[in-house]
């Protein structure tokens, strides 16, 4: 199932300035795909076949179970280990965007547990252009030299993109497509870049969540990773089961080119 966003002007998170902005008064249009959606449409093409994907976390149907996807953008940082040591010992797999200037480049080693680890790896693309503000040579550079360095690192090329503030159009999603990337937006946000209150974080991220949600957190914010156990246990205790956003979708596949958004 879609929705069309028509005369859109975002509001998202500008992760490298901890501040909200205005997407441009351009109107941008593009289309979303629930979660639920790519799931349905994968069943209807083949009834009967797909019905659980298989994780390093263990197996799950997110048609029967509650699922809920927690994602970090813009890291790796310093705050990282103590995250993975987190998500480790909670057993939950997370999908982490990474950028690529001062932050790849800068944690080599911390790209390489996150993938050993079990963790989805994605982009951020490389040094947070808003991609609907630069020409098609600039975002094809952001895009593929966080892909190349990701693969570089594991082995493993990203099949998943999360175009910084969330600003992005038809235009962007073609190329992304060219890319084989797909697009991951979100439906609940903490505003971790505005507050270093864990408790306000860990309300905010609970509050807000409910089936099929996909959690916006950044990992390179001072509040961020204390939180985190809060928001993995009250959300535990209301029966839901975490997974990477791969297996949100699943039997589906991320399309490149799509736009995905609870």
């Amino acid at each position: 199932m879609k929705k069309m966003r028509r005369g859109f002007r975002a509001v998202a998170v500008l992760a490298t300035a901890g501040a909200l902005s205005l997407g441009s008064s351009a109107c941008t249009q593009y289309d979303t795909t629930k979660p639920s959606g790519a799931r349905k449409a994968a069943v209807d093409a083949k009834p009967g076949g797909g019905a659980r994907a298989t994780g390093a976390f263990g197996t799950v149907d997110c048609r029967r179970a509650k699922c809920v996807a927690l994602t970090f953008d813009a890291g790796p940082s310093e705050n990282s280990p103590r995250l993975l040591d987190i998500l480790k010992d909670e057993k939950v797999p997370a999908t982490f965007f990474l950028l690529g200037k001062n932050h790849i480049a800068k944690h080599p080693d911390l790209v390489k547990r996150m993938a050993r680890e079990g963790h989805e790896l994605a982009s951020h693309t490389w040094d947070h252009k808003i991609l609907t503000d630069i020409d098609d040579a600039r975002i094809r550079d952001e895009l593929r030299r966080t892909d190349d360095a990701v693969e570089r690192l594991t082995g493993k090329r990203p099949t998943l993109m999360r175009p910084p503030q969330g600003r992005t159009n038809d235009h962007v999603s073609a190329l992304a497509k060219e890319e084989g990337l797909a697009q991951i937006l979100w439906d609940v946000t903490c505003k971790d870049y505005e507050t270093t209150d864990s408790a306000l974080i860990r309300k905010r991220a609970v509050t807000q969540t409910r089936r099929d949600s996909i959690i916006l957190l950044h990992d390179i914010y001072r509040g961020t990773v204390p939180a985190v156990p809060g928001i993995i246990d009250a959300l535990k205790r209301k029966g839901f089961v975490f997974v990477t956003v791969p297996q949100l979708l699943a039997p589906g596949k991320a399309e490149p080119g799509t736009v995905y958004k609870p």
